[in-house]
């Protein structure tokens, strides 16, 4: 009785690791019994005449990068294939119950699925990686692939713009009669993708095609999948929107300078420079077509905003600066600009209110009226006197220091109009430039308004 339990524990101890061996030895066995009259040359189908079927799933792992400017998706994924081998098919029973072997994938025929729109230059395919075969013969060849793609970018939204990015992916010789592809799901799979900095997947839909090519008359299966990506613009916002809004909003500051500053139109310069840099950034990465990007229409109307801002600036300076022979204003521009245009941008000088300008303007007007008679009178008075006073005790009635007082009071006079016209043109600038202030910034915010608005 001490003896049966420890030969029962030495045949529990050894008989596994004798089955052990044993399958792998049936493993050798069946690897030489299935490959000696093999040939991975030929399509493994019992009838000619029948289809194949084989069955493609997609796996997306990483978006490695989206090359805009050449149009080119650069992608890493995962393959499976799945097809029934005729000849690769065993009785389990008979090689100890193994039912599926892992054997290099050249050791079996493979469809010659590639991707149709491949763009890599050097065309390499999937890694040559192990195929798993059961024994009922199916096949299931799971490989990794970086693949480079060609994908028609539209930049019509740059940088709030989306992207449709199609993986065509087919056999190269055989058509639908000797191979059946198709999708196992309606959707390629996510479930591991690595997020993108860059972009948003927001799906990846399949599609099977079956299409009739110009060189053949037999029909050619595909899958499709179409990568649905949305480009993430908070980078672009930071970095190319928002100083591009910031600076468009100091070229409409230029008209707000004083004239005499000397700085007007080296601030809208200035400016200009800014954005041609900044349209240049946006330029590198863009693909050279006919669609421009939205950010770069919003710099182009900039640019053309602030050059017509630079030359009201000249034109305006030009007014600011007229000289002492300068016409006076015309009653239209007295009108329009001096009334309602500097009571709209609320334009005044001291002393004046800009709730009432034409109360102070009509007073100063009454003002100035007043002392032009008033000068005359004064020289009336020096006539009345000059005839009332005795010859032999004044020297009023030489005609030599009449002709001077007269020749100095229309210096005087001549001096107080040119004033009086400068300052008007003086005040006309200043006013034109207010209100193209106040126009340009209203400029600025709707264009970046419908900017900002077509991003949502």
């Amino acid at each position: 009785p001490g003896r049966g339990p420890t030969a029962t524990l030495v045949l529990t101890v050894w008989v596994p690791t004798g089955c052990q061996g044993a399958q792998g030895r049936f493993a050798y066995k069946l690897l030489h019994d299935l490959f000696a009259n093999y040939s991975s040359a030929l399509r493994p189908v019992d009838d000619t005449d029948r289809a194949l079927n084989v069955t493609l799933q997609v796996t997306l792992s990483q978006i490695i990068d989206m090359d805009e400017r050449n149009q080119v998706l650069t992608s890493y994924l995962w393959v499976r294939q799945t097809w029934l081998d005729a000849h690769l098919t065993w009785d389990k029973d008979a090689y100890d119950g193994i039912d599926s072997i892992r054997i290099p994938s050249s050791y079996v025929w493979r469809p010659d699925i590639i991707l149709y729109n491949n763009a890599d230059d050097r065309f390499g395919g999937s890694m040559e990686t192990n195929v798993v075969l059961r024994s009922d013969g199916h096949i299931m060849w799971d490989s990794p692939a970086i693949t480079k793609s060609s994908c028609k970018v539209d930049v019509s939204y740059f940088p709030f713009d989306g992207q449709r990015c199609r993986l065509t992916f087919g056999s190269w010789t055989y058509n639908g009669n000797q191979i059946d592809l198709r999708n196992r799901l309606d959707t390629g799979d996510l479930t591991d993708f690595v997020e993108n900095v860059e972009w948003e997947v927001l799906g990846m839909p399949a599609t099977r095609n079956v299409i009739t090519y110009g060189c053949c008359s037999e029909p050619y299966p595909d899958v499709t999948y179409t990568l649905l990506l949305r480009r993430r613009a908070s980078f672009y916002i930071f970095n190319l929107l928002l100083p591009c809004i910031m600076v468009s909003f100091l070229a409409p500051l230029g008209f707000y300078l004083p004239a005499d500053s000397g700085e007007k139109v080296s601030l809208g310069v200035t400016v200009l420079l800014a954005l041609t840099v900044f349209q240049l950034l946006v330029a590198e990465s863009m693909p050279p077509s006919e669609s421009v990007p939205l950010i770069g229409k919003y710099y182009i109307a900039t640019m053309t905003m602030i050059t017509a801002s630079t030359a009201l600036t000249i034109f305006i300076m030009n007014i600011h600066h007229c000289g002492p022979g300068a016409r006076p204003v015309p009653p239209w521009a007295r009108r329009l600009i001096l009334h309602h245009m500097a009571r709209l941008c609320c334009v005044y000088e001291v002393g004046e209110s800009c709730k009432s300008p034409q109360r102070a303007l009509g007073e100063q007007a009454g003002r100035e009226d007043a002392e032009m008679p008033r000068e005359s009178t004064g020289k009336g008075e020096v006539g009345v006197e000059a005839e009332g006073c005795p010859r032999d005790r004044c020297l009023c009635h030489h005609d030599g220091l009449l002709r001077n007082v007269g020749y100095i009071a229309g210096c005087f006079r001549r001096h107080r109009a040119t004033q009086r016209r400068t300052g008007e043109w003086k005040k006309v600038a200043k006013v034109m430039d207010r209100f193209f202030m106040w126009v340009f910034f209203l400029m600025v915010f709707l264009m970046s308004v419908l900017v900002l608005g077509k991003a949502t």
